[in-house]
């Protein structure tokens, strides 16, 4: 990451006693110190219930470090004492105006003290509930005002919990930010394979060209994971797969892939490009949607020879819930790059490795010359492989050596792991500092967030309404129900299931 002109700021973290704040974000603040990527004169203020004082929230984040950052505090105990001098803390109740005038006392105090401009970034890292209560107190004690420098809110997800609350959550946020103060974070987003799905497209001339519904049969994008809900079954069971993974992390990914060139590498031509992705995805109807649409829930089953637990025995879920662990669904982008090809989605919990990858699949070859000596079914694949092992692969047909024409898959594939002197940044690193700069390219968008609704809006009520769908159910290690399978076209074609070990056979 390179440091871009960034101005002096304070960053206030709302939630910053909470999970969220010190796994990932404190971590991440702690690294662009490391990177000296923080500007000259630079604060972070922890907002939070609990009381206590500057002294005992600097403890915590020294803890917090130590638990959760192991890896950066190496070698670098006094750089984490330099770093925690810029660490301050106020007791806030996101719900009480009173403390919002507290804080903003306290926020011109630390500003005079340390000759730093208000220009001001409010993480939100708390309960979605909470986002317009929050908003609307830093509106009311004028802590939006540009005034004495700009002011930014970075909003986790989920963004709403429909269509419907989306909009209504939008107009809060408006009522005293602006759309190009308002930063919706999808951490997926900031993973440098999913930005780097643009470079392999528009800087390569051997794979641009191909990109389309003349070379590319289908595609597929599998976010799988390891483990089941855990402790968030409460929330979980609220959300469910769709919500949770699909409407914001998958779609968005679907989005980078799909997109047309923009005319120039800026956020504004880039997201204008993905918003007409989203826009373009072909409406369902309810009555389509069990055709589409398969929805999964995880049952008891042994990972290693250790039993797991049914997803509703997990603590905080519904006895007889119906919340799926698993979604696989088919869509059609209508547009005239991708008319008729079939974009192939699926996620879950409890499958058997951790995985994110975005598979092309290309046509065959309009004559077959070698079909019958294939040792393996023929397979033409351009694998981005997201997480973990990151890298990009293609997987085509080559002769064994020797007499005759006897063929097999075979592969070339590029390690991001082989890049030993560059390190990967973490999500979180690459887009805190992309608001603190002012660059949004990799947040979402209103119109964006609103389009990937509109669609998921209809599988929701679908599942609401029509007790018919059927939930299928499927073992933990396992690859989801078997059902998925039926999305292909055709009856010979399942899903490629990858592995933690990228490789492409």
């Amino acid at each position: 990451m390179k440091k871009n002109n960034i101005e002096n700021q304070v960053l206030v973290i709302f939630g910053s006693n909470g999970d969220l704040a010190k796994r990932k974000l404190v971590p991440a603040v702690f690294q662009l110190f490391l990177e000296k990527l923080l500007p000259e004169r630079f604060v972070v203020i922890g907002a939070g219930s609990q009381d206590k004082d500057e002294v005992a929230f600097r403890f915590d984040v020294k803890e917090t470090m130590h638990t959760f950052a192991t890896k950066s505090i190496v070698g670098n105990e006094e750089k984490l004492e330099d770093f925690l001098q810029s660490v301050y803390y106020k007791k806030v109740n996101n719900q009480s105006e009173e403390d919002f005038f507290s804080l903003s006392t306290y926020i011109d105090l630390l500003s005079d003290k340390l000759q730093i401009t208000k220009n001001i970034v409010y993480y939100f890292s708390i309960p979605p509930f909470l986002y317009d209560v929050v908003a609307a107190n830093l509106v009311k004690c004028g802590l939006n005002v540009e005034e004495d420098g700009w002011k930014r809110i970075i909003v986790e997800k989920p963004f709403g919990y429909s269509y419907d609350s989306a909009i209504e959550l939008d107009k809060k946020l408006h009522n005293g930010f602006n759309e190009d103060q308002i930063y919706r974070i999808d951490h997926y987003l900031g993973k440098e394979t999913v930005q780097n799905i643009m470079v392999t497209r528009f800087s390569n001339g051997f794979f641009e060209p191909i990109w389309n519904r003349k070379y590319v049969d289908r595609i597929e994008i599998t976010a799988s994971e390891k483990i089941g809900v855990g402790n968030r079954g409460g929330y979980y069971d609220t959300s469910g797969a769709l919500r949770d993974m699909i409407q914001n992390h998958l779609l968005q990914v679907l989005a980078v892939v799909a997109m047309e060139p923009p005319v120039v590498f800026d956020s504004d031509a880039i997201r204008n490009e993905t918003v007409k992705v989203l826009q373009a995805i072909r409406p369902m109807r309810s009555s389509e949607v069990s055709n589409y649409v398969v929805r999964g829930q995880y049952i008891s089953g042994e990972v290693n020879n250790e039993p797991q637990k049914a997803y509703r025995q997990e603590k905080g879920v519904a006895p007889n819930s119906k919340t799926e662990t698993f979604v696989a669904l088919k869509l059609f982008i209508d547009n005239w790059r991708w008319g008729d090809v079939p974009f192939y989605i699926r996620t879950g919990k409890q499958l058997p490795d951790r995985v994110t990858e975005v598979v092309i699949h290309l046509k065959p070859a309009p004559h077959q010359l070698f079909k019958q000596l294939c040792l393996t079914e023929p397979s033409n694949l351009i694998i981005l492989r997201i997480h973990p092992d990151a890298g990009v692969a293609v997987d085509f047909g080559m002769k064994i050596p020797g007499a005759g024409f006897k063929v097999q898959n075979v592969n070339m594939a590029f390690h991001y792991s082989d890049l030993a002197d560059k390190k990967i940044a973490e999500a979180y690193e690459r887009l805190i500092l992309d608001c603190m700069i002012g660059d949004s390219t990799l947040y979402a968008r209103a119109d964006a967030v609103k389009a990937s609704w509109k669609f998921v809006d209809t599988i929701l009520n679908a599942w609401k309404n029509d007790p018919e769908i059927p939930l299928y159910f499927y073992e933990c290690n396992t690859w989801g129900p078997k059902e998925s399978n039926n999305l292909f076209d055709e009856k010979f074609m399942k899903w490629r299931n990858p592995f933690s070990k990228f490789k492409t056979e």
